[in-house]
């Protein structure tokens, strides 16, 4: 009998079908017999201690501009998920409060009903720009902080660094801040909220002109090539949705080393599938809500990435 899996993500709709992740594993969901089932964070509930969700089935077409199918309408009653599988969380940042609300109902789901991907809770506790500092040795020099005065004693101390929130992807709200920049209080205070939000700030890394590397991992085991990421003229962020270019090349090395270290970490709090950024010879984010590239790499490398991530599930559940 065929598995269901259902995926949680942001309105199919809007996505980029030439580049987006979750619909690539749909597509081999189907390729590989998968009932798929469709559904947003705003179609899941807490009934009476189960969780459900008025969820779609749905067809997708490797194709940019009919990429989906609903199958059925959404439906009157909503589907408990014990009568799935699987199911994948694949919710874009940002790790808002519903975000985190999401989670929690997950979490009650993988405990109770289902096997969901990522663990949710370990999604919930490995912030991706904070949970790099697990391996201090691997990281460049990094403050977390809601003081406007602790940025600008980092700053000081290291001259050129990079500031981001701790809630947001693509590139979002990022500065290169330096010792010589006049507009550095202003830019502490609103990234603080005036000493009230936390955000990161981490000695800039000049190697970013070489790339900014995606290197995607499944059950701790790294794909053998990266996609590079290179920033636009005048801009610091290699993130393509920021504007960013991109190439294919073999993970080096350190790339590998920094790979193994984090390696039984990710498998004990179950991140089945999990990008990493990496500058240079320094880790700088570790992606575990959504991450994306694998259509690019299965583009470049003719590997099929999308297929590595569904057999893994489905070997755990």
């Amino acid at each position: 009998m065929p598995k269901k899996m259902m995926v949680v993500m942001d309105e199919i709709r809007y996505i980029n079908p030439e580049k987006d992740t979750t619909l690539a594993i749909l597509l081999e969901a189907k390729r590989r017999g998968l009932i798929t089932f469709y559904a947003e964070a705003r179609d899941l509930n807490l009934i009476n201690g189960k969780v459900k969700a008025y969820a779609r089935r749905i067809n997708v077409f490797d194709d940019k501009v009919k990429w989906h199918q609903y199958l059925e309408d959404r439906p009157l009653v909503p589907i408990d998920l014990s009568e799935f599988d699987l199911v994948i969380m694949r919710k874009d940042p940002p790790v808002d409060q519903n975000f985190i609300y999401l989670t929690y109902l997950l979490e009650f789901a993988n405990n109770n009903q289902t096997k969901v991907f990522n663990n949710p809770s370990s999604i919930l506790g490995t912030n991706e720009k904070v949970a790099t500092n697990w391996f201090p040795q691997l990281v460049p020099n990094t403050l977390v902080s809601n003081s406007k005065n602790e940025h600008m004693d980092f700053l000081r101390n290291q001259k050129d660094i990079i500031v981001k929130p701790l809630n947001q992807m693509g590139g979002r709200s990022i500065f290169r801040v330096t010792d010589k920049d006049s507009n550095a209080n202003v830019i502490f205070e609103t990234m603080t909220n005036n000493n009230s939000d936390f955000c990161l700030a981490q000695k800039f890394i000049p190697e970013i002109s070489q790339g900014d590397k995606r290197i995607l991992l499944i059950n701790g085991e790294p794909f053998p090539y990266a996609l590079a990421r290179f920033p636009k003229d005048n801009e610091n962020r290699g993130n393509l949705a920021a504007g960013g270019k991109a190439k294919v090349v073999k993970l080096n090395e350190r790339d590998k080393e920094i790979c193994k270290t984090i390696k039984d970490k990710l498998n004990k709090l179950e991140l089945i599938f999990v990008g990493l950024d990496v500058i240079g010879p320094f880790l700088t984010e570790i992606n575990v809500t959504s991450p994306t590239c694998v259509r690019e790499l299965e583009r470049s490398t003719k590997e099929n990435i999308s297929g590595a991530i569904i057999e893994s599930m489905l070997a755990k559940i």
